[in-house]
């Protein structure tokens, strides 16, 4: 049987038994998207990010690194897959055509996408979005007219999901269940002795026990002065006494993800490490003022850059004070669509929601990291997530040291 007769067999028993959403959720979406290439003059929509082709179909597959591509139009959705992933999407997807390639003939992709993008003379794309070859891109310009395709379907697409639905924000604050599971977890396995390793582990298996996917991005630990080191991740490293331990989960249901910082300390936290978590809450509490609609998100960048001014020659800060969540694939949970930080000029709109990294580092001794993933309301920031923004420390091993 080979993949278009698997395809057809498939679809006899269990099409769209895996729509992760209602019918109507996805025609709404459709519906906005739809009057958003209008207004841009465009006719046909050409993505390649998994997240797109997730938000307008519900597709999603564990393997996204092979090409993967949507067409929409007015009236249709294409889907393009690779042989290898036609069960996910005659289960997980709603679409119009199903088109599948042998995953060991890449070739096989030009002739059947150029036709099917062969009716329509303006043509958007992600030119910055994942998934798209460059390959692909060339030999389609080559068949059809380099003219026909443009550069703004990614803008187009990111100010239609920054701005999440009902059930958007439900998957999201599920995810935030879970992950506070799992962070609670890996916190109670604190101690001097442990490695990092073994807290990463519980904390993943309590997401998973608790009801997540595979997850957009691993858990994140550290502890001692490797948390002055930006994006390094737990490697076999034994927890010291009085280290501070930083922890980042983000668990996935249904590919949404609200990601939670906590920093656990191994005994005794030091009046500098209070100090240093004091200043990443009133930077928390200075975003969640400004992120309401009518503020910016430079807006709100600079404000929370005059409460860490005072500090920044001494702590290394990423620039970036918040970034949008929703739904999102391997190999990262950032959604790509916003970013809190100088230079972005887009307003806040309700019920976008960001997750606010606020990880302070002093370079070569430790960092304290902490956060939440929080919605926009008409009053400001709403977190999703339930930090409570101690700098906990473990308590028998305080005990001791007393």
């Amino acid at each position: 049987m080979d993949h278009h007769a698997y395809r057809h067999a498939l679809a006899e028993q269990l099409e769209g038994a895996e729509l992760p959403f209602a019918p109507a959720e996805f025609a709404a979406r459709l519906a906005r998207v739809h009057a958003a290439m209008r207004d841009a003059g465009l006719e046909a929509l050409l993505l390649t990010d998994p997240a797109d082709i997730f938000y307008l179909t519900g597709y999603h597959t564990f393997e996204v690194s092979v090409h993967t591509a949507l067409v929409v139009t007015a009236d249709r959705r294409v889907l393009q897959v690779p042989s290898i992933e036609t069960g996910p999407a005659v289960v997980t997807a709603a679409v119009d055509e199903i088109l599948g390639y042998r995953w060991e003939g890449i070739d096989e992709v030009i002739a059947p996408l150029a036709e099917t993008l062969s009716p329509f003379r303006s043509i958007g794309l992600d030119l910055f979005g994942a998934g798209l070859r460059f390959g692909v891109i060339r030999e389609l310009q080559a068949r059809l007219g380099a003219e026909r395709f443009r550069d703004d379907g990614g803008a187009l697409l990111d100010v239609v999901r920054l701005v999440k639905t009902p059930a958007e924000l439900d998957c999201l604050r599920e995810s935030a269940r879970i992950t506070a599971a799992g962070l609670a977890a890996a916190e109670a396995i604190i101690a001097p002795g442990v490695t990092d390793n073994e807290v990463a582990a519980e904390g993943a298996r309590a997401m998973l026990a608790a009801g997540g996917e595979f997850m957009s991005l691993q858990p994140i630990v550290t502890s001692g002065r490797r948390i002055s080191i930006i994006h390094v991740n737990h490697k076999r490293t034994v927890i010291e006494a009085g280290d501070p331990v930083f922890l980042e989960f983000g668990s996935a249901f249904q590919r949404y993800t609200a990601p939670m910082m906590r920093t656990v300390v191994a005994g005794h936290a030091s009046r500098e490490m209070q100090a240093v978590r004091d200043l990443c809450r009133a930077l928390f509490e200075t975003l969640a003022a400004e992120m309401r609609p009518g503020r910016t998100f430079d807006d709100a960048a600079r404000a929370a850059e005059a409460v860490l001014a005072p500090h920044a020659d001494r702590l290394f800060f990423s620039g970036v004070f918040g970034y949008a969540v929703g739904a999102q694939f391997p190999p990262s949970w950032v959604e790509g669509t916003g970013y809190i930080a100088r230079g972005q000029p887009r307003e806040f709109a309700a019920d976008m929601v960001f997750h606010l990294p606020l990880c302070l580092r002093l370079p070569g001794q430790w960092g304290i990291g902490l956060s939440d993933t929080v919605r926009v309301t008409p009053n400001g920031g709403e977190p999703l997530t339930d930090n409570d923004w101690r700098l906990a420390e473990v308590a028998e091993v305080a005990e001791v040291a007393d």
